[in-house]
């Protein structure tokens, strides 16, 4: 047997000129229809933060220019971009010339914007590591050591959410044991994610069992946090939610979905040390 003969010894074709048709939109009516949510009357605000890792091009002299960058889709967007749709389409640039820095921005934000069907902010760069926290995990209390015994892998099941009604609370809770995988590649995502709320107390034991019970689930980054950030409305009945997914990254892309009510100011960007 050879290393061709085996599944990581086969072959991927990548583009070799830039190529916007590679980049795949998906329409979130199909996945928001399965949770209830209407797309002309959206229960939330909020956006989805991609960052990535592996941007190059080639400069007017045929100079080989890396970089990363972060892009924002907003959540009231039609469609969102699949992942590995992306990462071809970004790794189309690679042999690219474009004449300065600028060019390569323009191009990425208009494209994006085309597939998206609404303005993506494209800049180059990346947030900093939360070393100050900068999402509010100064405040916020971990829920991963609950004990509490857990047999329910999926499907997510909203009826494991508890809520006290006669404690009403603001705090922040987090967890780093989301998991659940692509529809698409079946590969596992992980992330880490944030909920923060003002109302009835959710039981912190109980949100870490429907959190843990997305780990056999297969749905899209953007689809599982607005799955959390509904099924906690309903279950919760929070006076505001905020509710904060921070995926690890793949293929040199994490995505970053964040969905809140209303008014709910938007979370400092960062990143974690899994990103």
């Amino acid at each position: 047997m050879t290393t061709q003969d085996l599944p990581l010894g086969r072959h991927v074709d990548y583009p070799r000129e830039y190529d916007a048709a590679l980049l795949f939109p998906i329409a979130r009516a199909l996945g928001r229809g399965h949770i209830g949510i209407d797309g002309n009357a959206l229960p939330f605000i909020g956006l989805d933060r991609w960052h990535a890792y592996e941007l190059s091009w080639l400069d007017a002299r045929g100079r080989p220019r890396v970089a990363t960058a972060t892009f924002a889709v907003p959540a009231d967007s039609p469609h969102l971009v699949e992942s590995k749709s992306l990462k071809l389409y970004l790794n189309s640039f690679n042999a690219t010339r474009f004449d300065n820095e600028e060019a390569v921005r323009t191009r990425i934000a208009e494209d994006l914007s085309r597939a998206a069907g609404a303005p993506v902010a494209v800049a180059f760069g990346l947030p900093p590591m939360d070393g100050a926290n900068a999402d509010g995990a100064n405040a916020s209390v971990s829920i991963d050591d609950e004990p509490v015994g857990i047999d329910s892998y999926g499907p997510p099941d909203a009826a494991l959410l508890v809520a006290v009604d006669d404690d009403m609370v603001t705090e922040t809770l987090t967890s780093a044991l989301l998991k659940s995988n692509c529809p698409v590649t079946g590969q596992p995502d992980w992330a880490r994610v944030i909920v923060a709320y003002r109302g009835p107390r959710l039981d912190r034991a109980a949100l870490l069992r429907y959190l843990v019970s997305f780990r056999d689930h297969a749905e899209f980054h953007e689809q599982c946090v607005e799955r959390i950030f509904t099924d906690l409305l309903a279950r919760g009945r929070p006076q505001s939610l905020s509710v904060e997914a921070r995926y690890t990254r793949r293929g040199g892309l994490d995505i970053n979905p964040w969905r809140a009510t209303p008014g709910h100011a938007q979370p400092v960007a960062g990143r974690d040390e899994r990103q």
